[in-house]
Parts: C-alpha cells; structure tokens; sequence
C-alpha cells in the first residue's frame, strides 16, 4: 500500500491535510522512513518548529535524497531553505539556498485568497488555471537563490509598492507551496490529488 506520511511536529492542525491528502500522520521516524511520501505542514514560528524538527531530521533529508516525493506546505515551504530572518542562527533543513524574509512596507501578515501565477510546469499545477485563487497566512517569505525552482509566484501590497514573492518551488522530486492547500477549496483539494497521483 502507498502510505503518504503527513510528519506530525506537535504543532497545527493537521487533520484537515489529512482528510485532503489522505495518509498516516506521524511523528515516527521508521513511519516517516517507510512511507513512499513526505509531507511537511508547518504553522508558527521558524525557530521552534526547526527545534521539534530537529529528531527528524536525518530522516527527511534521507527521503529527500532517496527521491521520494516531498511536499512542505506554508512554513513546511520556508524550512527547505538554511535559515529565516525570524530565527537568526537556528537552522533549516538546507535543501535549497536563499533567503527567508519578512514583509516590510505592506501589511502583515499576509491573510486571505491570493492568486497564484505559474512560472514553469509543475506536476502540482494540472488542471489548475493561471492565476488560481489558494488561501495565504503567512508574514515571511522566500527567496531562492536559483529562479530555476520557482514554480508560482504571488504579488501582494498596494498598486506600485507590491511584492512579488515565491509561492511554490519545484525541483524533481521536492514541491512547496507557500499558502495552504488543505484550506483553499476546489484548486487546493486538485493540488492534493496531483501530488497523491505522482
């Protein structure tokens, strides 16, 4: 049986991914070691969830690497990168370089429907239209050294001072998104099913 491991870090509500997604939530690593996916939700902040992260580590990097399709959703997202302006000094996961940084000059945090523009083809997008509507909470944001991985972007702030920020990354075999997909209807529910059917 294919088991997607939603990894359990004691933090949010998971329950709703689940029932989106389907799998096993878990904080187990030989769970997390076993399972043909990973998908890392994460609410809060930076520093502490790094912290409770940290058992688990090895582990998520070892799936990672192995291939195996990861998903980070919202904070699950920003701790693919080394580390965040939120946290200075506590380290993430590292997988892609870049920045974490806060909104400055618009209001955050960011809350509510946004749309998203595609910048490359990416699994996660099919059947999805250009410029789709998901749901957004969040006052932090990356960004990637290497355009390459950027699969969508969002604008956000007032006419002539907006912020183009990264709201998904694809490279092979690890996707991310910035907004929630469990929270954000139709388009969210068809972005789940895309990545359960890779």
């Amino acid at each position: 049986m294919r088991v997607i491991a939603i990894v359990d870090l004691g933090i949010g509500n998971l329950a709703n991914v689940r029932k989106a997604l389907g799998g096993v939530i878990t904080g187990d690593p030989y769970e997390i070691e076993r399972a043909e996916k990973l998908v890392l939700p994460g609410v809060g902040n930076f520093g502490a969830v790094v912290e409770k992260l940290e058992p688990l580590r090895g582990v998520i990097l070892d799936a990672i690497n192995d291939g195996k399709p990861f998903l980070g959703i919202c904070l699950g997202l920003q701790l693919l990168f080394q580390e965040s302006e939120e946290s200075p000094g506590k380290q993430g996961l590292g997988v892609f370089e870049g920045q974490v940084l806060r909104f400055r000059g618009v209001r955050a945090p960011h809350i509510g429907w946004n749309q998203l523009w595609k910048r490359k083809e990416c699994p996660l997008f099919e059947g999805i239209n250009d410029g789709a509507y998901f749901y957004f909470v969040h006052s932090y944001y990356a960004l990637p050294e290497k355009e390459e991985i950027i699969a969508g972007v969002t604008d956000y702030g007032p006419r002539g001072r907006e912020i183009i920020f990264t709201s998904a990354l694809c490279r092979e075999n690890v996707y991310a998104v910035q907004f929630h997909p469990e929270k954000s209807g139709r388009n969210g529910l068809i972005l789940m099913r895309n990545f359960r059917r890779l």
